[in-house]
């Protein structure tokens, strides 16, 4: 058995079933890049069979990379591996994903099928994806509460019909470490040709436990893991990629395996499907989150000076945290941006740097020094965005002590300017009355969350907002070193992605 983890990433599919985190196809080839610079093996682009857009994103992205596996998810039809088929046809590697449910629970009452039509729909998919290429998935939906002997009937029929990789997913999250591995090692014993396969986990966190059962399989032989950046994912989400990495790179004398991932990219790419998404990454989230490399106690940090090991398990440096100490300001010039932007992960073209240039020089005029953060929400701004239908112009505010906040606003719908003014109960909610009611809007405000990004009364703010119309969800993120432009901008980015996903809508797969 190799020693070596396939890392297959499913930010792109499985992430992006996070409420609110759709990404349009700009933003998905941007993150692809991203990831085949990470280094993992298999990037899971989408669902060609959910919808037009889908399929465009996984086709793009399928032309675009040259060295990582390009999968495209499949139920177990004809039409769904057609359509599959058709999205990665022109990748340099491309895979077909199919799956199928295999416990009772969702074979009664879901599939209503009985288990040998399960096992021969999945020969059939199988069979038919292998008829395009060779390099075929076949995922038992819910097999962690699947039988185990059904299972490994399943897998055996699987790879006869020509899988190279039969996944267990813990679709549900019910699994815990110990009963995890047993069902690996179960599986690995009992499934007579499981040598022509890799087997590989997908588990989801609904007990916290995505990364221990994950490290649990791969201890029993498991030899393929699915992961999100960030643990991204609907629910409670999916194994957290930067998570079961470092665990086997920092425990690499307990942990029989390894990867290829090139950890220093971690950060960068946590940082990008942050600002992608809109979805924060928690302050104490293990590897990428903002403490994750904090020492406020005095013992902690008297120990740190003395010795880095005394209470850091990795160094900061070996996940990409940036430790240069280089000053941007405004007498700074675009070689010394784009290397530091290359620092941070983002290789941009001529006229991107040419767009975020203006910006820094017009934000290092307000502010003494413009850091990382502030970069990253310039670079959001510009043009990791959905096409603006709304696009805000104009933005006073009137508010104080003694008088009714007002807000007076103009606003770009498809490039015609509207204006108007609205009161509210401060002035946030001012800007928001009166953009809603040029927009046309019926959305209702579910999240208004604001942060700092930078320490100081010049610090550039973030707002993240979430918005709901007739059962879309979508994040907006603003920022600006004014919170109340920052939050406008949340808001109107938010409305756009609303736009964005009316004219591109999503139907579920079901879940792996």
């Amino acid at each position: 058995m190799s020693d070596r983890v396939i890392i297959f990433d499913t930010t792109l599919r499985d992430g992006e079933q996070s409420p609110g985190a759709s990404m349009n196809a700009a933003e998905k080839i941007r993150l692809a890049v991203q990831l085949e610079k990470l280094g993992v093996d298999v990037i899971e682009a989408g669902f060609p069979a959910a919808s037009d857009g889908d399929f465009d994103a996984v086709s793009q992205i399928a032309d675009r990379l040259q060295k990582t596996q390009v999968a495209a998810l499949a139920r177990t039809s004809k039409s769904d591996i057609d359509r599959a088929w058709g999205a990665i046809q022109n990748a340099a590697r491309p895979r077909i994903h199919t799956f199928i449910a295999t416990s009772d629970i969702h074979m009664q009452y879901k599939l209503r099928m009985s288990r040998d039509e399960v096992v021969a729909k999945a020969v059939e998919a199988v069979k038919y994806a292998r008829s395009f290429t060779d390099n075929v998935e076949f995922s038992a939906e819910d097999g962690s509460r699947s039988d185990r002997d059904f299972l490994c009937k399943v897998f055996e029929a699987a790879i006869e019909a020509g899988a190279t990789t039969v996944n267990l997913p813990d679709t549900v999250g019910y699994a815990i470490p110990s009963e995890f591995a047993e069902m690996v090692s179960y599986i690995m014993a009992n499934t007579p040709n499981i040598g022509q396969a890799v087997l590989s986990v997908h588990c989801h966190n609904d007990l916290g436990l995505a990364t221990a059962n994950t490290l649990a399989a791969i201890s029993a032989g498991a030899r393929q893991a699915e992961v999100t950046i960030n643990g991204i994912g609907e629910r409670a989400g999916n194994t957290s990629l930067e998570e079961v990495v470092m665990a086997l790179h920092t425990r690499a004398n307990t942990l029989p395996a390894h990867t290829d991932i090139e950890t220093r990219q971690i950060h960068p790419t946590s940082r990008l499907v942050s600002m992608i998404t809109g979805i924060m990454v928690q302050p104490n989230k293990a590897i990428v989150g903002a403490n994750a490399f904090a020492h406020e106690a005095g013992i902690h940090q008297d120990g740190v000076l003395k010795n880095p090991m005394t209470y850091e398990i990795m160094k900061p440096e070996t996940v990409g945290l940036n430790r240069n100490k280089m000053v941007l300001g405004k007498h700074s010039g675009r070689h010394a941006l784009r290397s530091h932007l290359k620092d941070l992960g983002y290789d941009l073209s001529d006229e991107e740097i040419d767009l975020v240039f203006a910006k820094f020089k017009e934000l290092a005029d307000k502010k003494k020094h413009v850091v990382d953060e502030d970069l990253e929400a310039i670079i959001t701004e510009g043009f990791l965005r959905t096409t603006d239908i709304f696009k805000l112009d104009y933005l006073h505010v009137i508010a104080g002590t003694t008088v009714m906040p007002m807000a007076s606003v103009q606003i770009a719908i498809n490039g015609r300017p509207v204006k108007g003014a609205g009161y509210g109960n401060g002035p946030i909610d001012a800007a928001f009355n009166t953009i809603a009611k040029l927009a046309g809007t019926d959305s209702e405000l579910l999240r208004f969350s604001v942060s700092a990004l930078t320490g100081g009364t010049d610090a550039m703010g973030e707002v993240t907002v979430r918005l709901r119309e007739n059962g879309l969800i979508a994040l907006g993120k603003g920022a600006d070193p004014d919170i109340i432009t920052a939050c406008a901008k949340a808001y109107v980015n938010g409305l756009n992605r609303l736009e964005y996903l009316k004219t591109h809508p999503v139907k579920q797969a079901g879940r792996v």
